[in-house]
């Protein structure tokens, strides 16, 4: 191997990397990728990733050339769309189908492309996912409504951070400041007799961080021990800043409306739930940016998650029916990847976040601090504990019966 053809070899698996990460992509995937990549282009190499950060080493195989990169990076973000695209161009390149160079510069267009779905769709589904994690929340009709309204306002508050700095850093805080404001604002003036705490909960499901406390155990579980450390800790820190922001902007509107009662919403029949389930999965087609061919693959992953869950909790303990979900999932998943050639991170996501258990931490670590209970739930601790090792549990024993195809 020549100087200009390890050149040309490094800068590609550099680029290919931090676009990865950028687009949310596990460490342990994403290290595991990355190599496979390398060894086809013919050079040896190591790398490590953590949320923060990617450090490339490559070098030949006598050694002649060796390259050493260390870069920060900001903590990606869930882009399908992106994903997929650089998935079949890495495959295309793999096979001889596109020239090295070429690829390159295919990896740049991918990186500057917009999201498939403009703004209006984007806040549309903010507002969709946000009223059906109500309904499976088991909320009320006004609470139903009114989550869906504030979670768009969450949606410009998302926007807000994309071209402010200092927002970005404060999103969380300021988002669920304003939510649990609105909330008492909204119980006040408009509906009395709302439940606030869980209005709060399902207009601010997007940012809650289950679906990172749930990768970052992965990780661990794969001994990605540093990665899966610092994205725990982050989603835990996540975590604490909308709760406090929440508990200050009700604290305010304590101060200005005086009071309320914590209400307990009715419980609406099963058949919401299972709308619930289908407006979430359309949802998140808009927000994780899913291709369009992807889609029903993404839809039937969700009711399959949550079927499998539902059914089987009838039976077992509780949070251990979230096994076989994450187990039904997993599998579903990597015969995705098997019969569309794609990550099988794609439809997994989807499902995944109707098992998370973002919400049950919330929930406990409010009643934690105020000793109020928003929805009824016993030992609320102990279940998120048994569901987040249940999730790691089933997606692994599902990797054995039905091995990925791609390490993404």
């Amino acid at each position: 191997m020549d100087k200009s053809e390890f050149i040309q070899i490094r800068r590609f698996i550099l680029k290919l990397g931090k676009m990865l990460h950028k687009y949310g992509s596990p460490s342990f995937r994403l290290e595991a990728y990355l190599c496979e990549v390398a060894a086809y282009l013919g050079v040896n190499s190591s790398f490590i990733s953590t949320p923060t950060s990617l450090s490339i080493v490559l070098w030949s195989d006598r050694h002649e050339d060796e390259y050493n990169h260390a870069a920060r990076i900001e903590p990606g973000e869930l882009d399908m769309n992106s994903l997929s695209l650089t998935d079949e161009l890495a495959y295309q390149l793999l096979k001889g189908e596109i020239s090295l160079a070429d690829a390159d510069k295919r990896l740049d267009q991918i990186d500057a492309m917009q999201s498939p779905y403009n703004k209006t769709l984007t806040g549309v589904a903010f507002g969709t996912s946000t009223s059906a994690f109500a309904m499976l929340m088991g909320a009320g009709w006004p609470e139903i409504f009114w989550s869906g309204v504030l979670g768009v306002i969450v949606y410009f508050w998302t926007l807000w951070s994309l071209r402010s700095k200092r927002v970005n850093l404060m999103l969380e805080s300021v988002a669920s400041f304003t939510v649990g404001f609105a909330a008492c604002t909204i119980n006040y003036y408009f509906e009395s007799g709302l439940n606030i705490w869980l209005i709060i909960l399902s207009s601010l499901i997007i940012l809650v961080p289950g679906l990172s406390l749930t990768i970052g155990l992965a990780e661990l579980s794969s001994r990605n021990l540093v990665s899966g450390t610092a994205r725990v800790m982050d989603a835990i820190m996540q975590l604490f800043k909308l709760y406090f922001g929440a508990f200050i902007g009700i604290t305010l509107g304590y101060q200005l409306f005086g009071q309320q009662e914590l209400q307990v919403a009715d419980t609406l029949p099963f058949w919401v739930n299972w709308m619930g389930v289908l407006l979430l999965s359309i949802g998140l087609v808009a927000i994780f940016r899913t291709r369009l061919k992807h889609v029903p693959w993404a839809v039937v992953s969700t009711f399959i998650a949550y079927g499998a869950s539902t059914w089987s909790s009838a039976y077992l303990e509780n949070g251990l029916g979230a096994f076989v979900g994450a187990f039904a999932l997993g599998v579903f998943s990597n015969l995705f990847s098997r019969v569309m050639n794609a990550p099988s991170t794609i439809v997994a996501m989807h499902g995944l976040i109707v098992l998370v258990p973002g919400s049950k931490t919330y929930i406990g670590l409010n009643s934690f601090i105020s000793g109020q209970d928003f929805i009824k739930a016993d030992h609320i601790g102990q279940e998120t504990f048994l569901i987040l090792m249940s999730l790691v549990a089933g997606l692994i024993f599902a990797n054995i019966v039905m091995p990925t195809k791609k390490a993404l």
